[in-house]
Protein backbone atom coordinates (compact mmCIF):
# COMPACT_ATOMS: atom_id res chain seq x y z
CA UNK A 1 0.00 0.00 0.00
CA UNK A 2 1.65 3.03 -0.96
CA UNK A 3 1.42 6.05 1.97
CA UNK A 4 0.58 9.55 0.76
CA UNK A 5 1.90 12.51 2.18
CA UNK A 6 -0.48 14.94 2.84
CA UNK A 7 -1.00 17.64 0.40
CA UNK A 8 -2.26 20.71 0.54
CA UNK A 9 -5.51 22.44 0.22
CA UNK A 10 -4.19 24.02 -2.88
CA UNK A 11 -4.27 21.00 -4.56
CA UNK A 12 -7.58 19.72 -4.27
CA UNK A 13 -7.76 22.88 -5.95
CA UNK A 14 -5.78 21.96 -8.99
CA UNK A 15 -7.74 18.38 -8.82
CA UNK A 16 -10.88 20.42 -9.54
CA UNK A 17 -8.93 23.08 -11.53
CA UNK A 18 -7.99 19.90 -14.30
CA UNK A 19 -10.45 17.44 -14.07
CA UNK A 20 -13.71 19.25 -12.95
CA UNK A 21 -14.68 19.59 -16.24
CA UNK A 22 -15.58 15.73 -16.68
CA UNK A 23 -19.11 14.73 -16.42
CA UNK A 24 -20.88 12.09 -14.85
CA UNK A 25 -22.22 9.35 -17.63
CA UNK A 26 -26.07 9.90 -17.50
CA UNK A 27 -25.94 13.10 -15.45
CA UNK A 28 -27.21 16.65 -16.54
CA UNK A 29 -23.73 17.78 -14.01
CA UNK A 30 -19.78 17.57 -14.45
CA UNK A 31 -17.75 17.16 -11.18
CA UNK A 32 -17.00 20.66 -10.42
CA UNK A 33 -20.61 21.79 -10.67
CA UNK A 34 -21.73 18.84 -8.62
CA UNK A 35 -19.25 20.08 -6.21
CA UNK A 36 -20.34 23.70 -6.06
CA UNK A 37 -24.28 22.71 -5.78
CA UNK A 38 -23.45 20.28 -2.90
CA UNK A 39 -21.51 23.14 -1.41
CA UNK A 40 -24.33 25.52 -2.01
CA UNK A 41 -26.61 23.43 -0.34
CA UNK A 42 -24.80 22.65 2.89
CA UNK A 43 -24.32 27.19 2.85
CA UNK A 44 -28.19 27.73 2.50
CA UNK A 45 -29.04 25.23 4.99
CA UNK A 46 -26.22 27.14 7.13
CA UNK A 47 -24.03 23.92 7.66
CA UNK A 48 -21.05 24.48 9.77
CA UNK A 49 -17.67 25.33 7.52
CA UNK A 50 -16.60 21.52 8.31
CA UNK A 51 -19.61 19.98 6.49
CA UNK A 52 -19.77 22.78 3.60
CA UNK A 53 -16.30 21.46 2.76
CA UNK A 54 -17.35 17.90 3.33
CA UNK A 55 -20.19 18.61 0.56
CA UNK A 56 -17.59 20.37 -1.98
CA UNK A 57 -15.08 17.71 -1.51
CA UNK A 58 -17.82 14.50 -1.17
CA UNK A 59 -16.75 12.92 -4.62
CA UNK A 60 -13.25 13.88 -5.24
CA UNK A 61 -11.86 10.13 -4.94
CA UNK A 62 -13.48 9.97 -8.70
CA UNK A 63 -11.06 12.43 -9.63
CA UNK A 64 -8.38 10.80 -8.22
CA UNK A 65 -9.38 7.01 -9.61
CA UNK A 66 -8.04 5.75 -12.84
CA UNK A 67 -11.69 4.03 -13.48
CA UNK A 68 -12.63 6.87 -16.03
CA UNK A 69 -15.32 9.07 -15.70
CA UNK A 70 -18.23 7.20 -14.84
CA UNK A 71 -17.10 3.87 -12.92
CA UNK A 72 -20.24 2.24 -12.67
CA UNK A 73 -20.75 1.47 -16.16
CA UNK A 74 -17.95 -0.84 -15.88
CA UNK A 75 -19.28 -2.71 -13.03
CA UNK A 76 -16.33 -1.18 -10.77
CA UNK A 77 -16.70 0.04 -6.92
CA UNK A 78 -13.74 2.65 -6.91
CA UNK A 79 -14.30 2.59 -3.41
CA UNK A 80 -14.08 7.04 -4.08
CA UNK A 81 -15.44 7.62 -0.11
CA UNK A 82 -12.69 5.97 1.02
CA UNK A 83 -9.85 7.65 -1.13
CA UNK A 84 -11.39 10.71 -0.63
CA UNK A 85 -11.83 10.82 2.84
CA UNK A 86 -8.09 9.54 3.54
CA UNK A 87 -6.80 12.55 2.02
CA UNK A 88 -9.40 14.93 3.61
CA UNK A 89 -8.17 13.93 7.06
CA UNK A 90 -4.77 14.56 6.67
CA UNK A 91 -5.36 18.33 6.08
CA UNK A 92 -8.81 18.83 8.18
CA UNK A 93 -9.46 16.02 10.43
CA UNK A 94 -12.46 14.04 11.16
CA UNK A 95 -15.49 16.73 10.93
CA UNK A 96 -14.95 16.88 7.04
CA UNK A 97 -13.58 13.40 6.33
CA UNK A 98 -16.01 11.10 7.97
CA UNK A 99 -19.26 12.74 6.68
CA UNK A 100 -17.50 11.96 2.91
CA UNK A 101 -16.32 8.53 3.97
CA UNK A 102 -20.05 7.28 5.09
CA UNK A 103 -22.00 9.30 2.82
CA UNK A 104 -21.97 6.18 0.67
CA UNK A 105 -23.20 4.20 3.92
CA UNK A 106 -25.86 6.91 4.44
CA UNK A 107 -27.47 6.07 0.69
CA UNK A 108 -27.81 2.25 1.53
CA UNK A 109 -28.99 3.75 5.15
CA UNK A 110 -31.94 5.76 3.44
CA UNK A 111 -32.10 3.11 0.85
CA UNK A 112 -33.37 0.78 3.87
CA UNK A 113 -35.03 3.26 6.47
CA UNK A 114 -37.19 5.77 3.59
CA UNK A 115 -38.95 2.83 1.03
CA UNK A 116 -39.40 6.24 -1.51
CA UNK A 117 -35.61 7.58 -1.67
CA UNK A 118 -34.60 4.77 -3.70
CA UNK A 119 -37.25 6.34 -6.25
CA UNK A 120 -35.56 9.64 -6.04
CA UNK A 121 -31.98 8.27 -6.74
CA UNK A 122 -30.30 9.04 -9.93
CA UNK A 123 -29.30 6.31 -12.55
CA UNK A 124 -25.57 6.64 -11.70
CA UNK A 125 -26.73 6.31 -7.81
CA UNK A 126 -28.76 3.21 -8.74
CA UNK A 127 -25.75 1.66 -10.50
CA UNK A 128 -23.53 2.14 -7.45
CA UNK A 129 -25.58 1.36 -4.70
CA UNK A 130 -25.82 -2.30 -6.11
CA UNK A 131 -22.10 -2.48 -6.30
CA UNK A 132 -21.64 -0.95 -2.63
CA UNK A 133 -23.72 -3.88 -1.15
CA UNK A 134 -27.74 -2.59 -1.46
CA UNK A 135 -29.70 -1.70 1.13
CA UNK A 136 -28.43 -1.94 4.96
CA UNK A 137 -29.25 -4.75 7.11
CA UNK A 138 -30.99 -3.75 10.70
CA UNK A 139 -27.66 -4.68 11.88
CA UNK A 140 -26.07 -2.43 9.55
CA UNK A 141 -28.10 0.43 10.02
CA UNK A 142 -28.04 -0.24 13.94
CA UNK A 143 -23.97 0.17 13.26
CA UNK A 144 -23.99 2.93 11.17
CA UNK A 145 -26.44 4.97 13.83
CA UNK A 146 -23.69 4.41 16.32
CA UNK A 147 -21.38 6.56 14.54
CA UNK A 148 -20.89 10.24 15.60
CA UNK A 149 -20.82 11.35 12.24
CA UNK A 150 -23.53 9.69 10.77
CA UNK A 151 -26.18 12.83 11.01
CA UNK A 152 -23.79 15.14 8.74
CA UNK A 153 -23.41 12.04 6.47
CA UNK A 154 -26.92 11.80 6.48
CA UNK A 155 -27.39 15.37 5.09
CA UNK A 156 -24.68 15.16 3.18
CA UNK A 157 -26.25 12.09 1.47
CA UNK A 158 -29.36 14.19 0.84
CA UNK A 159 -27.39 17.34 -0.79
CA UNK A 160 -25.39 14.88 -2.54
CA UNK A 161 -28.59 13.87 -4.42
CA UNK A 162 -30.15 17.33 -4.92
CA UNK A 163 -26.68 18.58 -6.48
CA UNK A 164 -27.65 17.21 -9.75
CA UNK A 165 -29.59 20.42 -11.72
CA UNK A 166 -28.75 21.36 -14.98
CA UNK A 167 -27.94 24.85 -16.04
CA UNK A 168 -27.19 26.19 -12.03
CA UNK A 169 -23.94 27.03 -11.26
CA UNK A 170 -21.54 29.53 -10.27
CA UNK A 171 -20.41 32.53 -12.97
CA UNK A 172 -17.36 30.72 -13.81
CA UNK A 173 -15.52 27.71 -12.72
CA UNK A 174 -12.65 30.56 -11.50
CA UNK A 175 -15.60 31.82 -9.15
CA UNK A 176 -16.71 28.89 -7.64
CA UNK A 177 -12.63 27.51 -6.85
CA UNK A 178 -12.49 30.94 -5.23
CA UNK A 179 -15.90 29.99 -3.30
CA UNK A 180 -14.15 26.40 -2.78
CA UNK A 181 -10.79 28.16 -1.23
CA UNK A 182 -13.02 30.65 1.17
CA UNK A 183 -14.54 27.60 2.62
CA UNK A 184 -11.50 26.19 3.36
CA UNK A 185 -9.69 29.25 4.69
CA UNK A 186 -12.68 28.59 7.38
CA UNK A 187 -11.73 25.24 8.57
CA UNK A 188 -8.50 24.93 10.39
CA UNK A 189 -5.65 22.79 9.03
CA UNK A 190 -4.25 19.92 11.70
CA UNK A 191 -0.95 20.68 12.89
CA UNK A 192 1.59 18.76 11.93
CA UNK A 193 -0.74 17.46 9.18
CA UNK A 194 -0.73 12.99 8.98
CA UNK A 195 0.00 11.04 6.72
CA UNK A 196 -3.01 9.94 4.29
CA UNK A 197 -3.08 6.51 2.98
CA UNK A 198 -3.46 5.94 -0.54
CA UNK A 199 -5.12 2.87 -2.08
CA UNK A 200 -2.11 1.44 -4.37
CA UNK A 201 -1.67 -2.30 -3.48
CA UNK A 202 1.82 -3.91 -3.37
CA UNK A 203 4.19 -1.07 -1.82
CA UNK A 204 5.11 0.41 1.17
CA UNK A 205 6.42 3.00 -0.84
CA UNK A 206 6.22 6.86 0.04
CA UNK A 207 5.52 8.84 -2.51
CA UNK A 208 3.91 12.76 -2.78
CA UNK A 209 0.92 13.83 -3.94
CA UNK A 210 1.81 17.03 -5.41
CA UNK A 211 1.82 15.91 -8.99
CA UNK A 212 -1.78 15.25 -9.90
CA UNK A 213 -3.34 12.71 -11.95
Amino acid sequence: MTHLLAPTPEYFIELYSRHGHVAYAGEPVVHLAHAWQCGQLALYAEASPHLQLACWLHDLGHLLGQSGDTPTLAGHNDQHEQVGADLIESLWGPLVAEPVRLHVQAKRYLVKRNPHYLDRLSDDSRRSLALQGGAMSDAECAAFECSPHHKPALLLRVWDEQAKQAGWFARSANAALAQLRLVMSQVPLLSPPRPAMGTEMGSDRVVSVTHLP
